[in-house]
């Protein structure tokens, strides 16, 4: 099903999480050794590219999305000839490389806002950055009443007054767009890595570079004037310029939570970004009318400007997908879905979860998978306290439980922890139940959620693309054609399985009938 019209239209993307994908030191922390040593594990997955989480120089406030240095990496990682090494070694085995970039904000260590700390009201340093003077009196009210993303207000006050702003934590202080210091620091740092070879970039938070300057109040719930900003267009045609410079189509990736499909379609112009991560499919409850209206209106704006979606279920921001699926309550996300505990039944879970894969990967576009999602792992609910490093757990006092749980190091071999993580511990605990979910157990067995991924994927490659067109199969069926004949039923109770050579199960299926939770693909 590969298009031919450009690798990035079709491509099974690879999210890498550095810290927690394998440690080649013994520190316990995840580093490039390990993920050189790993490689022919994506290569043998059947994957095009592989996406890495911010590798660069961090005090870590904010799991390295608080970058201190944009062209460098982090001594817990490596160096950057070893970064260097493995994009040559990747690109050695077909697979390409993407970096995340982080626009929208820096560490509070990083070189310019240290000198804007220094340089005092009313200068250049202060600029590239959101500082203002407080409200009140005596300006001690923030300069109004936006809230940070990770919890509590969004202002900084500093000991001469000013407040800074930081649509996340006090650790990572938003750049200011208008400025074009930042405009032409960030054009070359797109060229610093494309000239390293890197194939591309995921933009973090790439909806909310820029902002109104008036920084109005908003009511709840009203992003408006830090998010899908009009200028946004002007900074992603430059980058998008800077890419096609460069041979081999490097590419523009963009992370954007926006609650309109249409809107965030603008984005895939064929002269501003590549593609987008398309959350609302990620979000999406356990339903098959739901997910069919997903599937349909991504299609339709994406078939608009011409872009390919990009499919997802789960990232390293979000409760892993098997958790999610066995929830007795709601099965969708939402970030206030961290709030509380709901019941998990983690075989149902996995069973649903299988089925998505193959959804996923039926549908036309690109796809993207979380690593461990290819391991069936779930997230660890029940990690210490004290042991968790993500921001949204201290700024909500613990009442928000954070991402940690789906940042777990992954299990490669053994009975025991480390599970081949590395030579020392793990810097956040496993949970010992993995012993049957390694890399090295699933890889010998067919019915795995390993094995089902890797023939996914290669099924992926080879079946003709064809036309998509749905098929009426009942409410609670999700079915259609596209050179090959999928069917999810999502009902409590087997259904009759359509005529048809079955390429490939989520679950056993067969003697004319398709289980519950269970999917399949067709050949008709």
């Amino acid at each position: 099903m590969t298009d031919k019209t450009g690798w990035w239209r079709s491509a099974a993307i690879y999210q890498l999480y550095v810290r927690s994908f394998a440690d080649g030191n013994g520190d316990g922390i995840g580093d490039l050794a390990g993920v050189r040593a790993r490689l022919d594990h994506l290569a043998g997955l059947g994957i095009d590219a592989i996406w890495f989480t911010p590798w660069y120089p961090s005090p870590m406030a904010d799991g390295g999305y608080d970058v201190a240095d944009f062209r460098d990496i982090d001594p817990l990682f490596g160096t950057l000839a070893e970064a260097e090494a493995l994009i040559t070694e990747a690109h050695a085995r077909g697979l390409r490389v993407i970096i995340d970039i982080v626009p929208n904000h820096c560490s509070d260590e990083h070189r310019w806002f240290q000198a804007a700390l220094a340089a005092g009201p009313g200068s250049p340093e202060r600029q590239r950055f959101w500082f203002r003077p407080g409200r009140g009196p005596d300006g001690a009210e923030p300069p109004n009443n936006w809230k940070s993303r990770f919890g509590g207000p969004a202002w900084t006050r500093v000991p001469d007054g000013e407040w800074y702003l930081h649509l996340y934590s006090p650790r990572q202080p938003d750049f200011n767009w208008d400025n074009p210091d930042i405009r032409t620091e960030f054009e070359d740092i797109l060229r610093f890595w494309f000239d390293r070879g890197v194939d591309g970039f995921r933009i973090d938070v790439a909806d909310g570079l820029v902002k109104d300057p008036r920084l109005p109040d908003v009511d709840d719930g009203d992003e408006t004037p830090f998010s899908d900003q009009e200028g946004l267009h002007e900074i992603y045609r430059t980058w998008r310029k800077i890419a096609d410079s460069y041979p081999g189509e490097r590419v523009l990736v963009g992370e954007m939570w926006l609650p309109d499909p249409t809107r965030a379609a603008r984005y895939l112009r064929r002269d501003e970004l590549h593609s987008a991560f398309n959350f609302d499919f990620l979000v999406c409850p356990w339903d098959a009318g739901r997910f069919r209206d997903v599937i349909t209106r991504t299609l339709q704006a994406h078939d608009e400007v011409g872009a390919p979606a990009a499919w997802v279920l789960s990232n390293h921001d979000v409760t892993r997908h098997v958790t999610r699926y066995g929830r007795s309550g709601d099965t969708g996300f939402s970030f206030a879905n961290r709030r509380h505990e709901l019941p998990v039944d983690l075989e149902l879970g996995t069973r649903r979860a299988r089925a998505a894969a193959l959804l996923t990967l039926a549908l036309p576009g690109g796809l993207y998978v979380y690593q461990g999602e290819e391991l069936g792992l779930w997230e660890v609910l029940d990690l210490p306290d004290e042991l968790r490093q993500d921001p949204v757990f201290a700024r909500t006092h613990g009442a928000d439980p954070g991402r940690d749980g789906c940042r777990v190091p992954l299990p490669w071999s053994g009975d025991a922890p480390p599970f081949g993580f590395g030579s020392g511990g793990t810097w956040l605990p496993q949970p010992p139940e993995w012993r049957a979910f390694t890399a090295e157990a699933q890889a010998a067995d067919p019915a795995s959620m390993l094995s089902l991924y890797r023939t996914g994927l290669r099924l992926r490659r080879e079946l003709p693309a064809g036309e998509f067109t749905w098929l009426s199969l009942g409410d609670d069926v999700l079915a259609f054609r596209r050179g090959f004949t999928f069917v999810l039923n999502f009902s409590a109770a087997p259904i009759p399985l359509p005529d048809g050579e079955i390429l490939l199960a989520s679950g056993p299926a067969g003697g004319g009938e398709l289980p519950a939770g269970t999917a399949v693909w067709l050949r008709s």
